[in-house]
């Protein structure tokens, strides 16, 4: 079975809060293929010693290079820390990549809690990434196991 991958982007206000993320997570995330934009994954691997393949930094095009790669099937999810109280330079390019992720179907998480719930799914039911399944016939299943 191919390994998914998740793509991880952090706000510099956001950084540490993608390590502890990752570092919570670390064991599970081994089993996957991590690619971030530049200076969030140096510090990824850095900070815990996982592979992160790096893209350029957001700024030269980072979020761009891994929408493409959402768009060409290979990312599966994407988590994004943001900082939804300052102004950042990549917010065309963020409301760009989300455009993707949801003509494409792939799960963006935002924030701390939703990336939780994007990794639980990852972790727990990887088949409903892997485009057997609608998303809303994969709820219906998963509902219809737990009656």
């Amino acid at each position: 079975m191919k390994r998914l991958t998740l793509a991880l982007i952090a706000n510099d206000s956001k950084k540490d809060d993608m390590v502890r993320l990752i570092k919570a997570h670390q064991q599970e995330l081994a089993e996957m293929e991590l690619v971030a934009t530049g200076d969030t994954g140096q510090l990824i691997q850095g900070r815990t010693g996982l592979h992160v393949t790096l893209m350029q930094s957001s700024l030269h095009g980072g979020v761009q290079q891994i929408g493409a790669s959402v768009a060409n099937g290979n990312v599966k999810a994407v988590v994004f820390l943001r900082d939804p109280l300052k102004a950042q330079s990549q917010d065309p390019d963020m409301l760009a990549l989300m455009r993707i992720c949801d003509v494409h179907d792939v799960p963006v998480a935002t924030n701390i809690a939703t990336a939780e719930a994007v990794l639980h799914l990852l972790f727990e039911h990887p088949e409903a990434l892997g485009g057997h399944h609608l998303m809303a016939q994969f709820i219906d299943e998963m509902a219809a196991v737990h009656q």
